[in-house]
């Protein structure tokens, strides 16, 4: 084996904590016991501490949270019962900021601890929906909707009707560097734009209002299985809402189809696409790529480079449906 003690890190300082901590958990609970010591570490706002563990082949340890031991930032190790244990592998399951972001990507790179994802560069690139866009924009595989970039501070005198005058109604305004939705609005009179734009700034100090394509949403996941890149079945989301957002997501407001009912030729066109996404941006780990598909063309929408792993997560759905047992697709993950 190439790693012994894999560090699975959850929590982080955005609004997705929560839905990172359950993907965290399910993510952990799933990777192979009988090959690797299993540790959870629960990331916010600079505290790192051990939540629970499970060593090879035995039941997992779940430690009182007044109880848990602090992680040794210095060289990523922690100590229980007296032992020390330095950590030769980290799972990131952080959903923003410092997981998403490149931030934690820096921090294990430094150490040359080996991890999950994208390396620190690519991660802060696709974090940032606009300049993940601006690597994507003169491609002839996939299209990009148009779009605008606000910061915050910037005068938003006359913006609006800017806005409305370049992307047409509707259109969504949504921080560059969020997710599950926080922030985003659709923007359907000149009117909500002023409103749309301090809500996505609640969320963050730069923004991208974009128009808004018609469509079926779609979705598939890339990973190197040590060989070559692999597209996982696509997924169709069908929202009862305005649009795929927060309550969609994660209340029950949605439908998820797997595998999408879609013509073989559209399959094989996201499969071929989502590929091409993630060698074209230089990613690695498990991504999944998120589109439109409309009457004149696939528009590319979001790269998630930590995509949830919840039971319920769209990933974990594209797993059972390809026939591959979670277990053994984390391995696969883990050891390239």
């Amino acid at each position: 084996m190439k790693y012994n003690k894999i560090a699975v890190i959850y929590g982080s300082d955005s609004s997705e904590w929560e839905v990172s901590c359950r993907s965290g958990e399910f993510t952990a609970s799933r990777i192979d016991g009988a090959k690797f010591d299993v540790y959870e570490i629960f990331a916010r706002f600079g505290r790192w501490t051990l939540a629970a563990y499970r060593k090879k082949n035995s039941m997992r340890v779940v430690i009182p949270e007044g109880e848990r031991p602090v992680i040794d930032k210095n060289d990523f190790s922690v100590t229980v019962a007296g032992e020390k244990v330095k950590f030769d592998y980290a799972y990131i399951m952080q959903h923003g900021t410092p997981g998403e972001n490149g931030l934690m990507q820096g921090y294990l790179e430094m150490l040359g601890v080996p991890h999950s994802g994208c390396n620190a560069f690519v991660a802060a690139m696709t974090f940032d929906k606009f300049s993940c866009k601006s690597y994507l924009k003169d491609v002839d595989f996939v299209k990009c909707a148009e779009d605008m970039f606000i910061r915050k501070g910037e005068s938003l005198e006359g913006l609006a009707e800017k806005a409305v005058q370049k992307l047409g109604l509707p259109m969504f305004v949504k921080p560059t560097d969020g997710g599950s939705s926080f922030g985003v609005t659709k923007v359907k009179t000149v009117e909500d734009f002023d409103k749309a734009v301090e809500y996505a700034f609640s969320e963050g100090n730069m923004l991208i209002a974009e128009s808004a394509v018609v469509g079926r949403e779609l979705t598939c996941a890339v990973y190197y299985n040590g060989k070559e890149y692999v597209a996982l079945p696509v997924i169709e989301i069908i929202t009862e809402n305005e649009f795929f957002d927060y309550e969609a997501k994660y209340n029950g407001h949605s439908r998820e189809v797997c595998p999408a009912e879609i013509p073989d030729s559209l399959r094989d066109e996201i499969q071929e696409v989502s590929k091409k996404v993630y060698a074209h941006l230089g990613c690695s780990g498990l991504v999944r790529v998120d589109y439109i598909s409309s009457e004149d063309g696939l528009y590319f929408l979001e790269v998630n480079t930590i995509p949830g792993m919840t039971a319920a997560s769209l990933v974990p759905q594209m797993v059972r449906a390809a026939g591959l047992d979670m277990t053994d697709f984390l391995t696969t993950v883990i050891e390239n």
